[in-house]
């Protein structure tokens, strides 16, 4: 009596799968399986690693290039994902995975390794940004989601004891968490993100290598080919990734560049031209000693006219020292300055050239200076203050948004004693008209609050909203000697707005709809794209 499928007449059961029907009967002695399984998953980490670093990268060069950090970092994960899952798909066409495995490393060497040297290579030449860092993403994407697929394959037509799919998996995830880990606190603050691209590919080329190595008699002589020239060409480009980030910082700032590296937080540049000295954090002009006069002046010192108090002073943002130089012109008790980047204060507390711009603010015995994140500082602390001066970057994404809501305010309110006064510039009434009022709008919540703006060459027509409590006289009285351009009178000026950009009615910022961003954008957007 026949039994199974075979007696109903179906087709008999596959034969158990040989394991190594891909060698020969020489290699079967000789190849050691183990130690390939080993190789494998191995690989799996490392390749894991390599191809996070690479979409970190991407995301992190897109928030320089075009800012809007979420709107980039969301962008870039979400085409990245999308081109693995192509990829996955696409691997089931890969005839040999052995083959496919060590061919798609040598293309992410290459492409993930060069994309960000080319991307501000062509940004810094034709200005170009979108096609080689999507371009690249898109690629890196396609040959990312294939090598688990393929190396899964490989283990299994090895023979890996008790293979199992989701052992591949959890290598792969393990590899996630060592690259999101190592990214912020290892990478970036030791290598640039050129540098760290070329690194990184040379870590995919030196695991088609040793894949090359260990299937050696199975891949011929082109593979071997095309793995040595990708590994000279990135290896090369490597040794002089110093000088082409130079040369390419060159031709993006066109002045002489005095300094220029990435911190933990951000890409730090300062140029000189002419006696003039600009510094840029992110490729954004933050001052121009030609005219931050006219910007730090207005800043400072109408809310320091009027506070009925000025011994302790909170200055958040301004680690250039520029608005702490204004500050000393009053002789305050103390004054504190909270600044993320302790990089950008070292560099202008402990070069003399730079600490000069600032007139050695940033040594004064009467500073305390202290880095963290403002909206944490201020939430956590207990010291009271009687002026608050607001020296921060644009709100142009959700993180710099919460230093301009109601809730931030509030818990600054508290910070302040019953007659402090708050200042904050406010962006550009011309460019972000929506933005600037919302600001004022969302800072009348907590103060009455004062309207104004003054013409920066460097960035325009630039405002500020002054805040006092009620009852609190907003104009202005004593002012230190030997100031560039504030006076009274043109303080008053800077209070009349035309009808173009004047009052607006609108919402105010919230933490829970984050409105002004997206202001921000609009306006930017309709004068520049």
């Amino acid at each position: 009596m026949s039994t199974g499928g075979e007696g109903r007449g179906d087709s008999p059961p596959d034969p158990p799968p040989n394991p190594t029907e891909f060698l020969s009967r020489e290699e079967e002695g000789a190849f050691d399986r183990r130690g390939a399984v080993l190789w494998l998953l191995s690989a799996t980490l490392v390749v894991s690693v390599a191809g996070l670093i690479y979409e970190l990268i991407a995301a992190t060069v897109s928030a320089y290039l075009l800012g809007d950090t979420i709107r980039q970092f969301s962008f870039v994960i979400g085409i990245f994902l999308a081109s693995m899952g192509v990829g996955a798909w696409a691997s089931r066409f890969v005839v040999d995975p052995v083959a496919g495995f060590v061919r798609a490393q040598v293309g992410l060497g290459v492409i993930g390794g060069v994309a960000a040297l080319a991307t501000f290579f062509a940004y810094a030449t034709v200005g170009a940004v979108a096609l080689p860092l999507y371009g690249a993403l898109v690629a890196v994407g396609l040959l990312s989601g294939m090598e688990i697929p393929l190396l899964a394959r490989v283990l299994k037509e090895i023979g890996a004891a008790r293979f199992r799919f989701e052992n591949v998996l959890s290598v792969d995830y393990l590899g996630a968490l060592v690259a999101s880990l190592s990214f912020p606190v290892l990478i970036v603050p030791n290598l640039s993100l050129i540098s760290a691209g070329l690194a990184f590919g040379l870590l995919n080329l030196a695991v088609a290598g040793g894949t090359l190595w260990l299937f050696r008699d199975r891949l011929g002589w082109a593979d071997r080919g095309a793995w040595g020239g990708a590994f000279a060409l990135v290896a090369g480009l490597l040794a002089f990734a110093v000088p082409l980030g130079a040369a390419i910082d060159a031709r993006l700032y066109e002045d002489e560049i005095v300094y220029s590296d990435r911190s933990a937080h951000q890409q730090v540049t300062v140029t000189r031209h002419r006696g003039r000295t600009r510094l840029y954090l992110d490729g954004a002009v933050q001052f121009d000693t030609a005219d931050e006069a006219r910007y730090h002046e207005f800043l400072v010192h109408p809310a320091m006219s009027v506070a009925p108090r000025r011994a302790r002073v909170l200055i958040l943002g301004g680690g250039d020292g520029m608005a702490v130089r204004e500050v000393l012109r009053w002789d305050p008790e103390e004054v504190v300055l909270v600044d993320l980047d302790p990089a950008v204060v070292a560099l202008f507390r402990d070069r003399d050239d730079l600490s000069a711009l600032n007139g050695d603010a940033l040594r004064d015995g009467r500073l305390r200076i202290v880095h963290a994140d403002a909206f944490t500082w201020i939430r956590e602390g207990e010291d009271a203050f009687d002026v608050a001066i607001l020296d921060l970057p644009d709100p142009r994404n959700l993180s710099l948004s919460r230093l301009y809501s109601v809730e931030f305010y509030r818990l600054l309110r508290r910070r302040l004693s019953a007659q402090g006064v708050v200042v904050t510039q406010a962006g550009s009434p011309m460019f972000a008209s929506d933005a600037f009022w919302m600001v004022a709008r969302t800072m009348e919540t907590e103060w009455d609050v004062t309207a104004y703006a003054n013409y920066v060459p460097s960035f325009g027509l630039w405002g500020f909203a002054l805040g006092v409590p009620p009852g609190l006289r907003s104009d202005l009285r004593d002012l230190p000697e030997g100031l560039d351009v504030l006076t009274p009178e043109a303080f008053a000026a800077a209070q009349v707005f035309d009808a173009q950009i004047g009052p607006r009615d609108g919402p105010v910022n919230r933490l829970s709809d984050h409105a002004l961003p997206r202001a921000y954008e609009a306006g930017w957007s309709e004068w520049f794209e």
